[in-house]
């Protein structure tokens, strides 16, 4: 997923060795041969990675349908942004990366911008707007290095596992496995046949991905819901699985829906902020990953391609926002399609387009209900706390800073309540321990912000 920022880490080998030679076009285009690759191993590698991410059809509508865009037009709007920034991952950056809309950026979207702060939906998808702007100038003038530096690497980490935690508590919320409690703020649902079937779904989408099956989350999902389909019928009080048909026209109905006007407020920029932040670093991390795990780099051992591929993945996020959908980003799950050998833009180019079909699959998508979808979300939150081994706990300047963003997103509900106490609590110890000299502007400016986010907020 995403690597919110995603997403799963995949265990990365090297490419077979080409067995023919590719059309000459593609070599021209792509470099096929020149990478060590061949067609057969490009499409190959296109499906694993398209059958390892296509969760995201399905997930992404269900969290933003619960910010009041209607699952239809969400999954419209996660279709065409997933084939046209994949294909322009393809075509323009020639890397095989896929790009949809993340895991964590949708959260953030739906439980903080609109539910949590009390944005209208097509205000938080102006705010969405104006993140991809201020990430597209960044790309463009190539000043990832200065911002690199200036946030510190325990609060990356600690942001990336927050998130984690936060999308996992969601989906434990989604399922009835966690309620709340006027004694104890949360607890645990009822026993019954709906909290069951999450679990039972939970324990065997992790098989899945223990056997290291192509495509886990999807199949978790589709058990999840053949194991909901009886309730309601055969058992439990609420039918969960509903037939609607098999295929509809398109929704269109959230497109060109944002309100870009109305995010240009002083209140609205520490959202921006934020995103921006997350988008960013999710990006950056991704292409470096991939790039050490398959050896795609240049002739300066940097990721090959960064400068393109920061600015697709910053375009992406400019067009999802008119379409109707939260920011997106690359996907880790990408290096399921680099385990199978793929090296080039066709591996993307193949995702693209395998995400078309889906366009015209809304009713059959949503039989689909939540507690099948918990499951993924709980996974991707494991996922996504990988990163906390790599934080200096011994080091309490470092430690505590990184604990406050990671405990507070789930605790307060808000993934930006998390990054803003992280960055101010970080600049306040650096201060108070005559450190001033390892505070970074940008951590001023992120600080700063914070602090104004919270003011603007009560």
């Amino acid at each position: 997923m995403q690597h919110s920022s995603s997403a799963r880490p995949t265990d990365v080998t090297a490419g077979d060795v080409p067995q023919a030679a590719p059309a000459p076009w593609l070599d021209t285009y792509f470099g096929v041969s020149r990478r060590g690759s061949t067609l057969k191993t490009e499409i190959l590698a296109g499906i694993a990675t398209f059958l390892a991410g296509m969760y995201i059809i399905v997930v992404n509508p269900a969290v933003l349908s619960d910010a009041g865009i209607p699952f239809s037009a969400a999954l419209s709007a996660t279709v065409l942004i997933s084939f046209m920034s994949s294909l322009a991952m393809g075509l323009y950056a020639r890397n095989p990366i896929l790009v949809a809309p993340g895991m964590g950026m949708n959260a953030l979207f739906t439980y903080t911008l609109v539910l949590g702060a009390g944005l209208t939906w097509q205000v938080a998808l102006g705010c969405v707007f104006w993140s991809g702007v201020m990430f597209a100038v960044l790309a463009m003038f190539n000043v990832r290095k200065a911002i690199i530096e200036a946030i510190p690497l325990s609060l990356r980490y600690a942001i990336t596992c927050g998130i984690g935690l936060f999308i996992t508590f969601i989906g434990l919320q989604n399922a009835g496995f966690i309620i709340g409690s006027d004694a104890t703020l949360v607890t645990l649902g009822n026993m019954d046949a709906s909290l069951a079937t999450f679990f039972l779904g939970l324990v065997a989408t992790g098989v899945f991905v223990i056997l290291r099956f192509n495509g886990a989350l999807i199949m978790g999902i589709a058990l999840t819901t053949l194991l909901a389909a009886p309730m309601g019928r055969l058992w439990g009080d609420e039918v969960m699985v509903a037939w609607n048909g098999l295929a509809a026209w398109p929704d269109f109905g959230a497109v060109m829906q944002v309100d870009i006007v109305g995010a240009l407020k002083v209140a609205y920029l520490p959202f921006i902020f934020v995103m921006l932040f997350t988008n960013f670093f999710d990006a950056l991390s991704c292409f470096m990953a991939l790039s050490e795990s398959a050896n795609l780099k240049d002739k300066d051992g940097n990721p090959r391609n960064l400068k393109r591929s920061m600015t697709v993945d910053a375009f992406a996020s400019m067009i999802a926002a008119p379409l109707g959908t939260s920011a997106a980003q690359t996907f880790i799950e990408s290096g399921a399609g680099v385990a199978q050998g793929g090296r080039t833009g066709l591996v993307a180019v193949v995702i693209a387009l395998l995400f078309l079909p889906f366009l015209f699959l809304s009713p059959l998508l949503s039989l689909v209900p939540g507690i099948a979808t918990a499951p993924a979300l709980v996974l991707v939150g494991l996922f996504m706390m990988a990163p906390i081994g790599k934080i200096d706990w011994q080091h309490f300047d470092q430690a505590l800073p990184a604990f406050l963003a990671i405990i507070l997103m789930p605790l307060t509900y808000s993934i930006t309540l998390g990054i803003a106490f992280g960055f101010m609590s970080f600049v306040l110890i650096k201060a108070l321990t005559g450190r001033l000299g390892e505070i970074k502007p940008a951590m001023w400016v992120s600080a700063a912000l914070s602090v104004l986010m919270l003011l603007t907020a009560q």
